[in-house]
């Protein structure tokens, strides 16, 4: 069942739920799932093969990301200028030192722009953590709803052929 994307609560935030379908369209990505995590300052991309490289002084990475989990024949490059470097401790304590881009996210009909720092979750269950810094003034999370703005995005990747692009 699709659900309406117009919830808003009184201040103008969109409700959503503890888990959302998003894009990140200037990465070339048109559907990633989410966990709307209020407990993560920044929000984190799984990546693999992040490789340094510069235009014109501008420092770039070069990564590759599965969108879906448990898909790795789906597979999708991108690229983008390096906006920071920063220490990062993960929910277990552990400190890493993560590249950090600014890029466009879709959610439900709202677009902004957000930093999400790039790191390996090949083990997490989602590709993706939407921090607070990128919610704030924005949303409202119900943790007892999920994917208030619908799952149209799911249908973003064929899952019965295997695919691989270069962005």
């Amino acid at each position: 069942m699709l659900r309406s994307q117009s919830k808003l609560t009184e201040d103008g935030c969109s409700l959503i739920g503890w888990k959302e379908w998003l894009a990140l369209p200037d990465l070339g990505i048109p559907a990633l799932k989410a966990k709307i995590d209020t407990g993560a300052r920044t929000s984190a991309l799984h990546t693999f093969c992040i490789e340094e490289f510069t235009v014109k002084e501008q420092l770039m990475v070069r990564f590759g990301i599965h969108p879906l989990r448990k898909q790795n024949n789906i597979e999708l490059f991108c690229e983008a200028p390096v906006f920071d470097r920063r220490l990062v401790k993960d929910s277990g304590g552990h400190s890493e030192m993560r590249y950090v881009i600014e890029t466009t996210v879709i959610l439900g009909s709202v677009q902004w722009p957000i930093q999400i720092s790039l790191t390996n979750r090949e083990g997490m269950m989602f590709r993706m953590l939407l921090g607070r810094t990128a919610l704030k003034q924005r949303f409202l999370v119900d943790p007892g709803q999920a994917y208030l703005t619908g799952r149209a995005l799911a249908k973003s990747y064929s899952l019965s052929k295997s695919r691989s692009q270069r962005l």
